[in-house]
């Protein structure tokens, strides 16, 4: 399907749809109360255009790199429109990164201006590493006269821009008429599981392609009302902006993940996006809450799941589900799942995972509650969004089939290649990295393994890198025998398969603090530590019966032969986990080596 974009930038896209829709709702956000707070397309522009006339008071101009340093929040999109009616390209780092790495992706990227969040955020520059900065705009808090870069707040920003619209009201206009599709928009550094991270160069042509392309496949409706708590540091956040600017979707911007169930309430949305370990919490803490007890509500519960994912593989299988099934599934809605959608809002029509992989067993449990994820794939290196399972036509297992015009092969090794509009101009002056990443005839290596169905959908199998070879030669895929544990043991937080060289896998595991509590709650562990929980032999009575249940689908040679609990959560503080909640491997593996090689210490257990 030939995707027709009638933009020539973010920017156009963004005036278009003002001029469209000026007094529809745009964005919300909370006020200092809490409270909901709605604002227009037109309030939206006002206040992004002053931010991009206020740009080229500091001599901003086309291509000129401004960084944002900032949790999610309404003003994150309006300082980055800003950005990008000024002419300029965004660069993004993620509030939680170090200062040491923050200074390196602003100075990597040349970054002139920087708008940070607050004094706390803006005191992670240093001036001997980031000699280039010229300015640090601050969303919250006052100006520092003193600080070692000169300081205004946004709000002087704007003001600034007023005065320049005032003198010259064409300014933005002409400017967004000079931008291209061809022109850099976004700088996004890649998460970086490895060493230094990349900045991966993305145009306007493939944002404003992503946004077309979700509204054609039913992803976006005008109807729609979205909840957006993503990082919009990562390519998976932005890329939802895009389609919201073309569909003209209202959506409630809140990053603070300790808010999501009490917005969910309030905004009663019908579209919400996330991470896998979104919906695992969700899924850890409604099993567990409805099974830990036992009794009638257990087996009422357990009933109504199975009925529901009686019809779900039916569904699946393309069969007929029968009228006495859909009567029982009537029932199992009313005294069970309907409970779950009131959780999530009570208006959820479409939800979708990405970042990581999904687990196939909690994919089919939302499915069985009448809630279905769409699982979808991409990259930063693609603006996100390559493959996605449409609404209505969801295959679990998968993520769906490529969206639009996006080109995919699978090559000799089983290593997904794409081409097409969204794909990245390259890493920012790296020319060597850039040219190992694209095949002769310019298709990108993602890295990944996949394999693609008669009907073009793309199921991934793991990681290229990730996959390990056991002493034995025989290979394992980590992410698929996680993803079952998770699904069966519903106290679990993150969990490591390790096997790589090794003549048997072993498993490390964190459990969840909210959810192991809860468990311990009425035993002799109640009043412990989180430590003490999780060490404890009950605790390791739990775990290995939940492994035992994992052993049983698995071939001989991927079973778990032994495990650790870990005695934390593994955390993005610890640099274990990305802020996109992807697992950085190597970065366990080396903090937990200890723990590791006890478990192989003297053993010689055969696979």
């Amino acid at each position: 399907m030939t995707i027709d974009v009638p933009y020539r930038s973010i920017p156009d896209m963004f005036l278009q749809r003002v001029a469209a829709s000026p007094d529809a709702r745009a964005f919300g956000g909370p006020d200092a109360d809490n409270a909901p707070v709605w604002y227009t397309w037109a309030q939206i522009a006002e206040r992004a255009k002053a931010i991009a006339a206020g740009l080229t008071t500091l001599g901003i101009g086309k291509e000129d790199r401004v960084a944002i340093l900032a949790n999610t929040r309404l003003d994150w999109i309006v300082a980055d429109l800003g950005i990008m009616c000024s002419s300029a390209a965004t660069t993004t780092v993620y509030p939680t990164t170090e200062p040491e790495e923050a200074c390196f992706i602003v100075a990597d990227s040349g970054s002139k201006v920087l708008i940070a969040e607050n004094p706390a955020q803006a005191a992670k520059m240093s001036r001997d590493a980031v000699p280039a900065l010229a300015h640090i705009v601050l969303i919250d808090g006052a100006a520092d006269p003193a600080a070692a870069f000169p300081q205004l707040t946004l709000a002087d920003l704007e003001r600034r821009g007023a005065e320049a619209l005032a003198a010259n009201p064409s300014l933005i206009d002409d400017l967004v008429a000079g931008i291209g599709p061809d022109d850099l928009a976004t700088l996004i550094y890649t998460s970086g599981t490895t060493g230094r991270p990349k900045g991966v160069e993305l145009l306007h042509r493939g944002w404003t392609w992503e946004g077309v392309a979700q509204s054609d496949v039913g992803v976006l409706l005008p109807t729609d009302v979205q909840f957006l708590w993503l990082p919009l540091s990562h390519s998976f956040g932005k890329t939802l902006i895009c389609g919201i600017i073309h569909v003209g979707v209202p959506t409630y911007v809140d990053g603070r993940v300790d808010k999501i169930v009490d917005n969910l309430g309030l905004v009663q949305p019908t579209l919400m996006c996330g991470a896998p370990r979104i919906f695992e919490k969700v899924y850890n803490k409604v099993v567990t809450g409805a099974t830990a007890n036992g009794g009638l509500k257990a087996k009422i519960f357990a009933w109504a799941v199975k009925v529901g994912r009686e019809r779900v593989a039916l569904e699946q299988a393309g069969k007929p589900v029968p009228s006495g099934l859909m009567r029982k599934y009537g029932i199992a809605h009313k005294l069970v799942f309907s409970k779950l959608h009131a959780r999530l809002g009570g208006n959820i029509r479409y939800m979708v995972s990405g970042s990581a992989a999904l687990s196939v067993p909690i994919a089919e449990f939302f499915a069985a509650a009448g809630l279905p994820i769409s699982e979808g794939y991409g990259l930063t290196e693609n603006c996100a969004g390559a493959f996605v399972n449409r609404p209505g036509a969801l295959k679990i297992g998968t993520v769906g089939q490529p969206l639009g015009d996006l080109e995919c092969r699978i090559d000799a090794d089983g290593e997904i290649l794409l081409r097409g509009a969204p794909i990245m101009r390259g890493y920012y002056n790296l020319p060597a990295e850039t040219a190992a990443v694209f095949t002769e005839d310019g298709f990108f290596r993602t890295g990944d393994i996949g394999e693609l169905d008669d009907d073009g959908f793309l199921k991934i199998t793991d990681r290229k890198k990730d996959l390990v070879k056991t002493s034995g030669g025989k290979y394992i895929a980590p992410s698929h025998i996680e993803g079952l544990f998770k699904a069966l043991c519903t106290y679990t937080s993150q969990v490591l398969v390790i096997g790589n060289s090794r003549n048997y896998c072993s498993m490390l595991v964190t459990l969840d603090p909210e959810a192991i509590t809860g468990w311990a709650a009425g035993t002799p562990l109640e009043g412990k530590s989180y430590a003490e929980i999780v060490t404890s032999d009950e605790a390791k009575a739990m775990v290995s019966g939940h492994i035992d249940e994992l052993n049983a689908k698995l071939n001989r040679w991927e079973t778990i032969k032994k495990f650790t609990i870990l005695p934390r959560d593994l955390t993005i503080e610890h640099g274990e986990i990305t802020p996109s909640m992807k697992l950085k491997r190597r970065t366990v593996e080396t903090n937990f080596a200890s723990d590791i090689e006890k478990m192989y210490e003297g053993s010689l257990v055969e696979i």
